[in-house]
């Protein structure tokens, strides 16, 4: 059964940071493409960025520049550096898994950014 398992959430004041952190340790990592998504209250789930099995990146308008996923194949873990945090930022995020239209979320980290 694959789990994807998120760490790192939590509150935090405007303009700081936060570094949230997806173990996929059943996964054959490598060649999935991987990411994150959010979803505030009341709103659509949200893509803020993917990286694929090759390396490329892909952002949400509202966080480029902000925030930025990386990928340790070797740890099978995914990473989210949110930098210049807003509190329109606020949500529940949710690491994602996906290759050939089969993916795999996981449960969601709560992260909340204080006006």
């Amino acid at each position: 059964q694959v789990q994807l398992v998120e760490s790192g959430g939590g509150l935090v004041q405007a303009g700081g940071s936060l570094r949230l952190s997806c173990a996929a340790p059943t996964l054959m990592f490598s060649l999935y493409s991987v990411g994150w998504y959010r979803q505030a209250p009341g709103k659509q789930r949200e893509l803020v960025g993917v990286i694929t099995a090759g390396g490329g990146t892909n952002y949400a308008d509202s966080v480029k520049g902000r925030f930025t996923v990386s990928r340790d194949n070797a740890q099978r873990t995914v990473n989210l550096q949110m930098n210049y945090l807003k509190p329109e930022d606020t949500a529940v995020y949710y690491c994602y898994a996906n290759r050939a239209s089969v993916g795999y979320w996981g449960q969601g980290t709560q992260v909340t950014i204080a006006s």
